[in-house]
C-alpha cells in the first residue's frame, strides 16, 4: 500500500497484585490487537481473539472496581492500568456502558485523593473524553467533571503536579466535549488564564518571583489556553490578541527555560490567528518582539544546559521566521502507511495537546479513533480496528463519524465560518 497523505487543517481487591493487573492489563491489550491469523505455536490452531478480548474485558472491568477501593495504592495503580489501556485502544463500546460509573470514580478521586491520585485521574479525564469523542456521551462527562477540574486548578494551596494535571485535562476535554455554545469555551479559558497571568509583568514592568514548580503549571495552563484559541470566534480573536501580545513578550524574559518556549510558540499561536482575520496583522512593537526572538534564538548563555540552548534556538529561530516571513518549517508525522503534515501553529498545538495525553499511543488513535481522524482530515480508518467486534462494526462507525467527529469538524470550522460572517 502507498501512503496517505492528508494536508487538511487541523492510566483491588483481587487475587493479583496491583503491578501483575497493570501488567496483565498492558499485555492483553497486546495480545488483542495482533492479528487473527496468528498461529499458535504449540498446536498450530488459530487464536481465539474474541477470547482474548473477553480477558481484556475482564482485566478492565477490575480496574474499574478497584478505582473504588480503600486502598490507595489499589486506586493509583488501577487508575494507571487504565491510562495505559485507554490511551492504547479505541475502546468505545466498553467505555459507552460504564462511563457514568467511570466518571463518578474519577469526580471522587478528584475531590478526595491527594495530590497523585488528583494528577492520574485528571489524566484519565483527558483520556475518557477523547475515547467517548465530541459527543452526548462526552459532553455529559464533562460537564460533570468540569467543575472539580477548575476548582484544583485554581486553588492555590492544591498540589502543583494535580494542578497542572487539570490544566491539560482541562483544555482537552473542552476542545473536545464542550457543548457548541461558546460559554463553555470561554469559562474554561478564563480558569485557565487566572493561573498563567500570574507569570505576567507587575506594574513596575518587573517580572514576578514565583516559587519552585510554579512555571510548569503556569506551561501547563498557558498550553491548554492556546490550544481553545483555535476554538474561539474571530469576533473575539481581536481582543484576545491585543491584551496577551505584550504581556507574553514580556515573558520572553523569564528565567526559565520551559516557560519560555511555550510563550514562544504562543505568540506564534496568536499571531496566526491575527493573520487569518487580517492578512496584514502586526503587533504593535513588532521590532521589538522580533529584537527579543533574536536574541532567544542566538542564545549563546553558558549558564543554561546545552539541551535547553539547542531547544530553545530551534524553537526561537521558527518562531521568528514565522513572524517576519510567514515561514513554517512544515512537519510530517507518519503513523501506520499514513502521514499527517503539521503546517502552521495551529494545528502544531492541536496535535502535540493530543501527543501529550496519549503519548506513545497517539499513532494508533490516529490510525483508529474517528474523532482524531476527522480533526486532521484523515477521513474513515483505512482498517478497522481489531478490538472493534465485528458485530459492533456498524455502530461504532455510525455513532463516532456521524456524530464526534463531525463536532469536532464543526468546531475546527467555526472560526473560518465565523470570519466570513464577520465580513460580510
Amino acid at each position: 500500500t502507498g501512503e496517505t497523505l492528508s494536508k487538511n487543517g487541523g492510566r483491588g481487591e483481587s487475587g493479583a497484585s496491583d503491578d501483575d493487573l497493570a501488567s496483565d492489563v498492558l499485555s492483553h491489550c497486546s495480545s488483542a490487537s495482533e492479528s487473527a491469523s496468528v498461529l499458535d505455536e504449540g498446536t498450530g490452531e488459530l487464536v481465539d481473539e474474541q477470547t482474548a478480548q473477553e480477558e481484556t474485558e475482564d482485566k478492565l472491568k477490575q480496574c474499574i472496581d478497584n478505582l473504588m477501593d480503600k486502598s490507595v495504592k489499589t486506586r493509583l495503580a488501577a487508575l494507571e492500568s487504565l491510562r495505559s489501556a485507554f490511551s492504547s485502544r479505541v475502546l468505545y463500546d466498553f467505555l459507552l456502558e460504564r462511563r457514568l460509573t467511570i466518571t463518578d470514580c474519577l469526580e471522587r478521586s478528584l475531590k478526595k485523593g491527594g495530590g497523585e491520585e488528583q494528577a492520574a485521574a485528571a489524566t484519565l479525564c483527558a483520556l475518557l473524553c477523547v475515547q467517548l469523542g465530541g459527543g452526548t456521551e462526552g459532553e455529559e462527562g464533562f460537564n460533570t467533571l468540569r467543575p472539580i477540574l477548575s476548582y484544583i486548578l485554581t486553588d492555590s494551596c492544591a498540589n502543583m503536579l494535580a494542578r497542572q494535571s487539570c490544566a491539560r485535562a482541562l483544555g482537552m476535554c473542552c476542545y473536545v466535549s464542550a457543548s457548541d455554545d461558546a460559554e463553555d469555551l470561554l469559562k474554561c479559558m478564563g480558569h485557565l488564564e487566572s493561573v498563567f497571568v500570574g507569570a505576567y509583568p507587575l506594574a513596575d514592568g518587573n517580572l514576578p518571583s514565583v516559587k519552585a514548580g510554579t512555571p510548569a503549571l503556569h506551561s501547563a495552563a498557558l498550553q491548554a489556553w492556546a490550544l481553545l484559541c483555535t476554538l474561539c470566534p474571530a469576533s473575539r480573536i481581536n481582543s484576545i490578541v491585543s491584551y496577551h501580545l505584550p504581556r507574553l513578550q514580556a515573558c520572553l524574559e523569564s528565567s526559565e527555560v520551559n516557560f519560555r518556549i511555550a510563550v514562544g510558540e504562543t505568540i506564534a499561536l496568536l499571531y496566526e490567528l491575527g493573520r487569518d482575520i487580517d492578512q496584514e496583522f502586526e503587533c504593535e512593537d513588532c521590532d521589538a518582539l522580533c529584537e527579543s526572538l533574536k536574541s532567544l534564538a542566538t542564545d549563546g548563555n553558558k549558564h543554561r544546559a546545552k539541551n535547553d540552548r539547542r531547544k530553545q534556538r530551534s524553537i526561537f529561530r521558527e518562531v521568528l521566521h514565522y513572524i517576519e516571513n510567514e515561514d513554517f518549517s512544515e512537519e510530517k508525522i507518519r503513523f501506520g502507511v499514513e502521514v499527517i503534515y503539521i503546517d502552521g501553529w495551529m494545528r502544531r498545538r492541536i496535535y502535540y495537546a493530543f501527543k501529550e495525553v496519549l503519548e506513545s499511543g497517539v499513532s494508533h488513535h490516529l490510525q483508529f479513533n474517528p474523532l482524531l481522524r476527522d480533526i486532521f482530515g484523515l477521513g474513515a480508518p483505512l482498517i478497522l480496528d481489531s478490538s472493534v467486534k465485528a458485530n459492533k462494526i456498524s455502530r461504532t462507525e455510525r455513532h463516532l463519524y456521524n456524530s464526534a467527529a463531525f463536532k469536532a469538524r464543526t468546531k475546527l470550522r467555526n472560526k473560518v465560518r465565523d470570519k466570513r460572517a464577520d465580513v460580510m
